[in-house]
């Protein structure tokens, strides 16, 4: 029988692939690609060029990305016991191979004798961007190192992959573990809609009734609704000790040694590459220049947003008075929020929820799509899939040719991982065959249909749906030919966020939501009505969102810039520092939130989460010139398409969104998006 992971397929053959077919292919893989470079390096010992250097290895990376990218793409969507044994296996194996090859010191000494060329004036300047890229990346990945640290730095590497591997199974087993069963007096306050949602959870476990469970929709239903305070205690303490030493889990699923392992190892890699630090290491693919930078954008929009956030709590704590809450805490805040919202704009998610089924908010979303960037959006069936809730689409052209494509994996489940992302699948590049086209996993965890009726989104769930497909936009868009910088490859960690941030904007327009809203009984467009009330709560928390992200993204940069191993990671330690600097409510000291983060310590995230923010200035410049030239102008839609979605990583992204905008990025619209004064 044929291996479906080696095969040379357009997709995945995911109705065939099995965990014991993932080891052989990896390590034909491997292998093929070991002995190819070494035919590479020889061969390349005169003049290397594009073709007889790069060109081979990008088509090794392509089908070493083929047989490896379902089996991580799995890994995150329909785990199992036998998948996570052969999958820590070849993790292990493609770790060490990566360390090999990028210590590889004659591959090394080839790529620079091909950047030293007269040649390499005559290349795209998408492929000298790969040149670049790769030779960076060869210093990154310890080439000029000597033994003993050569070994030691791919042993690093391969621990840490482990580690964050293993953290990232943690939290997804200790959300799993977790279920309650509700009485139905618990219940009060929790919406019909909601409801079906804790009954589908308790089905799920095989339970009668209804069910809390540490899945988001289910988690976040009875944190907002439930008048059952001990409820949304019980809710909030579970949630937020997830994998770690307190809570209902204490120590069954613990972290917090993962943490103090991964933050070791990242400070001694650091300083094996000649860095002071992993936040030093960081930047150093980045846009942002120093650390200060970092550090000083942060606090500067800390010194604005904080006044707000407390103003806003100090009110909050006030309606809280008013409903019987005399000390208002973290678990009553999401659900006096709602009951806030409601009274002060006299609007509720439930209210809104009715105008977002999936199927309209796709549609819709598509046809902006084809507005703004000129492709249309078509299912496609008979594609082979991982669940019976995916679906698959294509993006066609105007001259009907298929440019790219996406699958669309949309509601939480069991050996699911939470959250919400875009993969990468396929990526687009020119080989010998001709043209690959980029394909995306577009994977989110909204509450699934229940009642034989479509799936309900909040407001929320939709800006989420198009912050995924704005980054798929991102990587299917693209118009580069040469894989290493094709996409969202090559773009700095602190831009690729800009078109995702980008695309939440529409959400919140009135032709944007014309398009995406249809009443799921009736089919009707949202009333001018409840888009001005919905439209007055678009700063509505504000301040207090972003002390939020501003707590987690100070945390995270300071935890890797001051990181001491005479002194261990002093998570909590920091943390509290942090919060007093920033916070305006302080969560208890039980709260583990840290051991469940998992952007930082399993996600790429690392000394970056402030990219996140950085990003957004961006997003919010970018999108002000839609607003100046009318939200749905085609000529502009079609100009960032061009400047910014298209070139990927060929040229900096400072450089594309100058061409985009004219100028240099400002803050101000930052600071404008979320209602405060420049």
């Amino acid at each position: 029988m044929t291996n479906p992971l080696l095969e040379d397929l357009a997709l995945p053959a995911f109705d065939r692939i099995q965990p014991d077919q993932v080891l052989p292919a990896v390590d034909t893989c491997l292998a093929r690609y070991r002995a190819r470079v070494e035919e590479l390096v020889a061969a390349a010992a005169d003049a290397p060029s594009w073709e007889t250097l790069m060109a081979p290895l990008e088509a090794e990376e392509a089908a070493l990305e083929r047989a490896w990218g379902p089996v991580t793409h799995l890994h995150s969507v329909a785990d199992s016991e036998a998948l996570r044994e052969v999958y820590q296996q070849a993790l292990d194996r493609i770790t060490d191979f990566s360390s090999e090859l990028g210590q590889h010191r004659g591959l090394f000494e080839a790529l620079k004798r091909l950047r030293d060329s007269a040649a390499f004036a005559a290349l795209r300047a998408d492929q000298k961007a790969v040149i670049e890229h790769e030779l960076r990346d060869f210093e990154l990945s310890g080439v000029a190192l000597e033994e003993p640290a050569r070994t030691r730095f791919r042993d690093i590497s391969r621990e840490l992959a482990q580690l964050e591997t293993a953290f990232e199974q943690a939290v997804m087993d200790a959300t799993d573990a977790y279920v309650r069963p509700l009485k139905e007096e618990e219940l009060l306050g929790i919406p019909e809609s909601e409801r079906a949602v804790l009954a589908q959870a308790a089905k799920d476990h095989e339970l009668e009734g209804h069910a809390l469970t540490l899945q988001f929709p289910v988690y976040n239903a009875v944190i907002t609704y439930a008048e059952d305070r001990n409820l949304r205690f019980e809710a909030y303490r579970a949630f937020g000790t997830r994998a770690s030493d307190q809570g209902p889990q204490a120590g069954q699923f613990d972290n917090g040694p993962r943490i103090e392992q991964i933050m070791a190892l990242r400070h001694e890699a650091a300083q094996l590459l000649g860095y002071d630090n992993p936040a030093m290491l960081s930047l150093a693919t980045k846009m942002a220049p120093t650390p200060d930078r970092v550090l000083g954008f942060l606090r500067d929009i800390v010194t604005r947003a904080r006044p707000g956030a407390e103003r806003e709590l100090a009110d909050l704590a006030d309606f809280g008075r008013e409903h019987g809450i005399d000390e208002l805490q973290p678990w009553d805040v999401p659900f006096l929020s709602e009951k806030l919202r409601l009274a002060r704009y006299q609007l509720s998610d439930e209210e809104l929820k009715p105008y977002f089924p999936l199927p309209r908010v796709l549609a819709g979303l598509f046809e902006l799509t084809e507005s703004l960037f000129g492709v249309r959006v078509r299912e496609r069936a008979g594609v082979p899939v991982w669940h019976g809730d995916v679906r698959y689409y294509e993006l066609v052209d105007a001259d009907e040719r298929v440019v790219a494509a996406f699958y669309l994996d949309a509601y939480a489940r069991a050996r699911k991982r939470g959250g919400a992302w875009m993969d990468v699948c396929r990526t687009r590049f020119r080989h010998s065959d001709g043209l690959e086209r980029p394909v995306a996993y577009l994977t989110c965890n909204f509450a699934p249909p229940v009642g034989g009726k479509a799936a309900l989104l909040t407001h929320d769930d939709v800006t989420t749906m198009f912050h995924e497909f704005g980054h798929g936009l991102h990587h299917m868009l693209t118009e580069v030919e040469a894989r290493g910088v094709s996409g969202i490859s090559g773009v700095e960690w602190d831009a690729v966020e800009l078109p995702s941030q980008f695309m939440e904007n529409f959400c919140w327009t009135r032709v944007g939501l014309d398009r995406i809203t249809a009443h799921v009984d009736t089919g009707a467009q949202m009333p001018d009505d409840l888009y001005q009330r919905l439209l007055a709560t678009r700063h509505f928390h504000a301040g207090l969102f972003l002390v939020r992200q501003l707590e987690f993204g100070l945390f995270d940069f300071r935890l890797h810039l001051e990181f001491e191993p005479s002194r261990g990671a002093r998570v909590l330690e920091l943390l509290e520092q942090i919060r007093a600097e920033v916070s305006v409510l302080r969560p208890p000291s039980w709260h583990r939130f840290p051991m469940s983060f998992g952007h930082v310590f399993a996600g790429g995230y690392a000394a970056g989460y402030y990219s996140y923010l950085w990003a957004e200035v961006l997003s919010a410049d970018a999108y002000a010139a839609f607003e100046a030239a009318g939200i749905l102008d085609a000529d502009t839609g079609l100009r960032f398409r061009r400047e910014v979605l298209a070139v990927g990583g060929s040229r900096p992204a400072l450089s594309s969104f100058t061409a985009f905008r004219g100028r240099e990025p400002e803050v101000d619209a930052l600071l404008q998006s979320y209602g405060l004064a420049a």
